[in-house]
């Protein structure tokens, strides 16, 4: 696997690099506008609602899920409607787990439409992916910066450009440690997919 890009700053904190394994090309370009415009236009995208202080606004962002099983899954403290393996994600998660030595069994689908589109500050932290999840992350489409921060200190900071067709896997201690998020832009932004796929142990 490629050696990580890290965003040279004096801003910007030396990343340990044990937590990510970045590969930039592990779908081809035209793999991946294929893939992203099938699923763009046969997924059936939500969009759904958090609770932001005192109110319940919308995600800005739309998801799905899919997995081992039509059913649903109860993750943190919502539940969420699972669709049964589509022939390509399927495809693509063995793709994943043969490449990596990773086992997975269920993926969540995010498209992002414009730069309004984001992701807040967050950690993957629940019970039911286990106490250090392996997390295998591809991206499709509109390039968009992936941020990190050390949860006691934010001031140590990491910022990684997530490319087409890239494959990006976090584990170890990283969901203990970071957060991450994807961040809203001022600039025009195409649509952007992104899946991350999950081994979700309690369902």
């Amino acid at each position: 696997m490629s050696q990580l890009s890290l965003f040279e700053s004096d801003e910007y904190y030396r990343f340990p690099e044990e937590l990510l394994e970045y590969t930039e090309h592990f779908l081809s370009s035209n793999e991946a506008s294929v893939l992203q415009e099938k699923l763009i236009n046969t997924t059936p995208w939500k969009q759904n609602t958090q609770k932001m202080y005192d109110k319940t606004v919308l995600t800005p962002r739309l998801t799905a899920w899919y997995g081992d099983s039509s059913k649903m899954y109860h993750l943190g403290n919502n539940d969420f409607y699972v669709n049964e393996w589509s022939p390509e994600l399927a495809d693509l998660k063995e793709r994943i787990e043969k490449f990596t030595g990773y086992r997975f069994n269920s993926v969540l689908l995010n498209l992002y439409r414009d730069g309004n589109d984001s992701v807040a500050w967050h950690r993957d932290k629940e019970s039911e992916l286990g106490n250090r999840p392996v997390i295998a992350s591809v991206s499709m489409g509109q390039v968009r910066n992936f941020d990190f921060r050390k949860v006691d200190d934010h001031h140590k900071k990491y910022s990684l450009a997530l490319e087409h067709g890239s494959l990006l896997i976090m584990k170890g201690d990283l969901q203990l440690y970071w957060e991450h998020r994807i961040a809203k832009s001022s600039r025009k932004m195409k649509p952007r997919v992104n899946l991350t796929f999950r081994l979700i142990t309690e369902i």
